[in-house]
């Protein structure tokens, strides 16, 4: 298997799994339905863990493409593979997303939500404030990365490092996931959303494109962060793009705190 086939794969299996929890809890007639956020974190951090174990051995599992940017702006990652695990990630997102669809299918047209249901698929703020859920996707990715960087700085049991890094999806759920349901991965938003948008999904609605930038530049921005930080406080130094998502940053947060004190 070539490491973009695995990519598609791995990213694939995170999103029919991490998608198909968001329907089970959200869809009418669903036996999960209104499980509440706790089962939604564990979905999703299980699935993150299952698409390592798919194609760990075989591209890294990346499955996102902050984390693909990240660890090419740190040299890490060779950048001439960045197109192609980016595209592989896009594309296995949408297939995640279109099975989702298949194996609910009789449960779309007797949801009338057309919110909930878009929400299956993508992410939104749960207050609609751009800089503040621009800010959230900042540094939800920030966490991620600085994370994911932690654990591959430790030695575990063979076989233990991807539910250790489920753990993290799941703390990260819980702890910064209620402003933007956390995509923390621009493939894991932009693919279903697309697919959103293509499927025939009965009584779908829009699929909010005004929208779509922040859970894209955010984790871009955020993951860079997360690295750039990394480097610093353990290598006493770190490269010009990672700098670049740092201040980046900083004027992401200048900005939010700032719409925010121009509310009554």
């Amino acid at each position: 298997m070539s490491v973009y086939l695995a990519e598609f794969v791995g990213t694939a299996i995170l999103i029919f799994f991490g998608n198909g929890t968001n329907a089970a809890t959200t869809l009418n007639f669903s036996y999960a339905k209104n499980s509440g956020w706790i089962v939604t974190t564990i979905g999703w951090g299980l699935a993150v863990t299952f698409g390592i174990y798919a194609v760990g051995q075989i591209s890294g599992a990346h499955i996102n493409p902050a984390v693909t940017l990240s660890l090419a702006m740190t040299g890490d990652f060779e950048w001439n593979l960045v197109p192609g695990y980016i595209i592989a990630q896009v594309l296995g997102a949408m297939a995640g997303a279109s099975f989702t669809w298949l194996q609910y299918l009789p449960h779309w047209g007797k949801t009338e939500d057309q919110g909930a249901k878009l929400g299956i698929f993508c992410t939104g703020g749960a207050i609609d404030q751009k800089s503040a859920n621009l800010l959230s996707e900042v540094l939800g990715t920030m966490v991620l990365i600085f994370g994911l960087l932690m654990i591959g700085a430790n030695q575990f049991v063979e076989g233990l490092n991807p539910l250790v890094v489920g753990g993290l999806i799941v703390v990260i759920g819980m702890a910064q996931g209620g402003t933007t349901g956390y995509a923390i991965n621009p493939a894991r938003d932009f693919g279903p959303r697309l697919a959103h948008f293509l499927l025939p999904i009965k009584g779908k609605g829009n699929s909010k494109w005004s929208y779509a930038w922040i859970p894209i530049i955010g984790p871009i921005i955020g993951g860079g962060l997360g690295a750039g930080l990394y480097q610093l406080a353990f290598n006493g130094k770190t490269g010009i793009l990672t700098w670049a998502c740092i201040v980046s940053s900083v004027l992401v947060i200048a900005y939010a705190i700032a719409e925010e004190a121009k509310k009554k």
